[in-house]
């Protein structure tokens, strides 16, 4: 009777044989990439006592591209640290790039999550507020409680989710809130995990 197989450690394959494969990357490598430069990232802001580096990181997606940030982590899942990351460089750059959308979405959606939207702290909620609100929720990763950073941009989704679905017309918009609400849900479940040391 043969002894069963010993389960192998995945390894690192070379390009070559990638390549003979059809496989352009190394999916393990990619793997430990996403996570080894979140974790290097982290490490740089909250190990940084100089506002203009945590200000630089905020902005990196201005400086780098948001496509550069999907490469490397946006096919990690949220509860993970990449995953939660690329959701918070995701959701400024939306309302970077789209401040007016964001404020209109934001203040229809008020009146529906009152107490998201204190959690949010977009106030007034206009393109100036949300931007600011967008820049402090990922200053907060790197220099405050990344838990309480994760739950403010949950909250800012619901928030904008709601007001998505009472002001634009069409499936369509029902189902990018419904992505948005999705989207808060892992954050929160982020900010927990972060709370109990299982964000990694």
């Amino acid at each position: 009777m043969n002894e069963p197989r010993k389960p192998r450690r995945p390894t690192f394959r070379d390009p070559a044989a990638l390549e003979a494969l059809g496989q352009t990357s190394d999916p393990v490598a990619a793997l430990h990439a996403a996570h080894e430069s979140a974790a290097a990232l982290l490490h740089l802001g909250r190990a940084a006592s100089d506002p203009a580096v945590v200000a630089r990181l905020v902005a990196l997606t201005d400086e780098v591209g948001i496509d550069t940030l999907a490469e490397v982590w946006s096919g990690r899942p949220a509860d993970t640290l990449p995953g939660a990351l690329f959701r918070l460089y995701l959701l400024r750059e939306w309302v970077t790039t789209s401040p007016e959308l964001a404020a209109r979405e934001y203040a229809a959606g008020v009146r529906f999550t009152e107490p998201n939207h204190v959690v949010a702290g977009a106030e007034p909620p206009g393109p100036d507020e949300v931007r600011r609100v967008a820049d402090e929720i990922l200053a907060g990763v790197f220099d405050g409680d990344f838990a309480i950073a994760l739950e403010r941009a949950a909250a800012f989704c619901q928030v904008v989710a709601s007001g998505r679905a009472d002001v634009t017309e069409g499936r369509q918009a029902v189902l990018s809130a419904s992505k948005l609400q999705e989207m808060a849900g892992e954050l929160t479940v982020a900010a927990r995990l972060w709370r109990t040391d299982k964000l990694i």
